[in-house]
This record gives C-alpha cells, structure tokens and sequence, in this order.
C-alpha cells in the first residue's frame, strides 16, 4: 500500500528466516509489504557478529525504494541488536516492535545473552560450534513450540536451516548508541514468560506493549493473530507520532 512502511521481520540468529515466513506471507495477503533479512550468514562471520547482522538487514533494506520507511520487527535474541539497526539503517525507521524479544539498553552495551547463561551454553557445545538452538531444550519444550504450528513451513523446515553458532556470539555486548529511539517509536508483543519480565522493562520505558498469549514461537502458530497485532501495533504508534 502506497506511503505505508516495510515491515522488516528480523529473526533471531540463532534460528532462520522460515520463522518469520507465515507472518510475512499473510502481512503480503492483507496488501502490506514485508521483508525477511537473512542473518544464516551470522554464525561464520568474523566478531564483532553484530556488523554481520547490520551488514545482512541493510542488504536487504538496499532493495527497497530510497524513501520507504521501515517497521523494525526483532523476536528473542534479535531485540539486542535493534539499537544499532535503528541508527544505522539505510532506509529510515519508522518504529521499532519488539517480539518475545530482548530489550536492549537504552544506551552503552546489552548483553547478547545474561551472564548466567554462559554455563548452560558450554553445556551446548560441539566440537567448537554449539548444538542448534532447538536441539538445547527438553524434547516436551519442543513440541509445545510448533503445537499448533501449520504443516509449512513446519518443525522439520525450521530445524533444517538453523546454524551451529560460535560461543563468541554470546560473549560480546552489543553496541546501544545513545539516542537510538529518539524520534522512533517502540512497541513490544509478548507470547509469554520468561518475557513477560522483558514486556514489563518495555512497559516501564512508556513503550506500548501487547500480549498475545502464546509459546515463543507463537508467530508460526498465530500468524494471522501475529500480523494483525503488528499491523496494529505500527499504525497506534504512527498516531501517537503526528499528535
């Protein structure tokens, strides 16, 4: 639709871009434009891993229009590294949406992971690569996250694509230049805990915020409940933006 923004569905690293597809695919139905950068490429960069993810979403915002806007739409661990794609993209950022995602700091560095953590993942090592993502968890845990699911793309699609990433992309903070959400509006999609803790942070920031209740990869079940909330979500803070 002419004049409105790309949503630009940004996955986390640790999964592939077939996690955004069904929410891709039924914003294009409702006559909405929507890109899925590809960030597989990550996981054999070079550190800092975070100008590999930059590096990938402005590949992708090259092949819009010079003066389309974008909604930026991060899930899980893509979140941290919003702050620089907001300041560095090479199309301008309209807002930003949050989903079952981290929230980054509103300025210095975000961790890529809480330091807690840092056992558990060399729990998940493999030779000098960690196991995929999915392969971390209890079986159960799993199958509850695609309960639901459509068959396509469905489990064996998304654990096909998903890399092996180095324990260095956990280690090293991200960049959160100071005021990277000056001027760009926030917004954050809850499924559930743990992010309703992340939601709250969100919350207390004065962002708006939303739940739809569901697993973390809610966006594969609900598609249609995903994309209606992110279409709703733009277009509130478009309003609060012009009053």
């Amino acid at each position: 639709m002419a004049g409105e923004p790309v949503f630009v569905l940004v996955h986390s690293p640790s999964a592939g871009p077939k996690t955004w597809q069904p929410v891709a695919e039924r914003l294009r139905a409702l006559g909405h434009q929507a890109a899925v950068p590809n960030l597989l490429g990550v996981a054999d960069a070079e550190p800092p891993f975070w100008a590999a993810v930059v590096d990938a979403v402005n590949a992708r915002l090259a092949g819009l229009d010079p003066d389309q806007s974008v909604v930026l739409v991060a899930h899980s661990n893509a979140g941290v590294f919003v702050p620089l794609l907001a300041v560095q993209a090479v199309r301008p950022v309209r807002a930003c949406l949050f989903v079952d995602a981290s929230v980054p700091a509103a300025a210095g560095a975000t961790p890529v992971i809480p330091p807690g953590m840092m056992d558990f993942l060399r729990g998940q090592l493999d030779g000098d690569r960690l196991r995929p993502w999915l392969h971390w968890w209890d079986e159960a845990e799993v199958a509850a996250l695609f309960a639901g699911a459509p068959a396509v793309p469905g489990r064996m699609a998304i654990e096909a694509e998903l890399p092996r990433l180095p324990l260095a992309y956990f280690e090293r903070p991200v960049p959160a230049p100071d005021g990277w959400s000056a001027g760009v509006g926030c917004g954050y999609l809850v499924f559930g805990p743990p992010y309703d803790r992340e939601a709250a942070e969100a919350h207390d920031r004065g962002w708006l915020v939303r739940e739809l209740p569901g697993q973390h990869l809610h966006m594969m079940v609900d598609p249609a409940g995903t994309a209606g909330q992110l279409m709703a979500m733009a277009q509130a803070l478009a309003e609060n933006a012009t009053t």
